[in-house]
């Protein structure tokens, strides 16, 4: 007697199952992968040092604009507040973006306007350009640090929504703080490492030397073999190539008068801001380390300082890039 093929009901109850197999079968493999790779949305992150639960999340593309400005502006002997006032007005006038379009003729982070005299339009796009000159005429308003931020940024703005600025003034504050060192391992960035950028050490250095000065590298020192040859070449972590180090000294820390542990948290904090256009995978300074691509990228504690010992390579920033 032939064997009888399944009911119509019953092959829909199989179709259904297998379906649902295959589904958490590819679900499964993507979780895995994104375990293994680290990969997924990337994002950066910083809180606040203080605790409370303040924190500000934005993008990698912020995130180096936003280190840029605040390179700047300690660059330039800037204090704090005026990193402060500049990130806040970038916040507000172009989402820390760089827009290449703008109410009638503005452009850039600030929105700066050519026709008003500030500068060409490619003048303007260049992240570095556009702070400096912001900097620039913000020293000229008088007593800009004791204003309320949105006058005073109003003061250079000029523009047609003069309280606009004041909303932004505690994302600008926790990330002033982290972008000038201010705060330790309080910015962090998760997820796919993807170089939007020429990536490894030379990238690394041409954008240190653009946002920070030439300055920032002359005291690089190249490790190989053990032996330590000054030189303004990137140095080489175990004979790799692929770090970059840089010390922090009296001489790289006078910017504005800033102690030495805030000009090596201000270069971390760089590199980790940084990450995903440079394919920077690795930062460490004084006993701390950030890894990029794991489950959180959060800032781990390392050697002595994770046994509860004394903090040890202050007098370094490390950054590891990709192969």
């Amino acid at each position: 007697m032939p064997e009888q093929s399944p009911s119509p009901k019953r092959r829909g109850r199989l179709l259904r199952f297998g379906a649902a197999v295959v589904v958490l079968c590819a679900v499964a493999g993507y979780l895995v992968v994104q375990y293994v790779t680290g990969a997924g949305t990337p994002g950066c992150k910083v809180v606040s040092a203080k605790g409370g639960g303040a924190a500000y999340e934005f993008t990698p593309e912020q995130a180096v604009n936003a280190a840029t400005i605040a390179a700047v502006g300690t660059g330039r002997g800037m204090p704090e507040r005026a990193v402060t006032i500049a990130l806040a007005t970038a916040i507000q006038e172009s989402g820390l973006r760089n827009l290449d379009h703008g109410d009638r003729d503005s452009l850039g982070l600030f929105q700066q306007r050519p026709s008003q005299g500030w500068g060409t339009p490619k003048e303007i796009m260049d992240p570095t350009y556009s702070a400096n000159l912001f900097y620039e005429h913000l020293a000229k308003v008088r007593d800009y640090t004791r204003l309320p931020l949105t006058v005073a940024a109003q003061r250079v703005q000029r523009s047609g929504f003069p309280t606009a600025y004041a909303k932004h003034e505690p994302d600008a504050t926790l990330l002033a703080a982290a972008l000038t060192g201010e705060s330790a391992a309080t910015l962090t960035c998760a997820g796919r490492r993807t170089a939007t950028q020429a990536a490894g050490p030379d990238a690394v250095r041409s954008a240190l030397a653009r946002d920070f000065g030439r300055d920032v590298l002359e005291p690089a020192a190249a490790e190989v073999g053990g032996a330590t040859t000054p030189t303004p070449t990137p140095s080489a972590d175990e004979g790799d190539g692929r770090t970059v180090t840089l010390p922090v000294t009296a001489d790289t820390a006078s910017d504005g008068g800033r102690g030495l542990r805030q000009r090596g948290w201000q270069l971390a904090h760089w590199a980790v801001a940084n990450a995903s256009a440079l394919h920077i995978e690795r930062v460490s300074y004084a006993g701390w380390e950030w890894t990029a691509g794991n489950t959180d990228s959060q800032w781990r504690r390392v050697g002595a300082r994770a046994a509860g010992g004394a903090e040890k390579d202050a007098d370094a920033v490390r950054i590891v890039t990709g192969r």
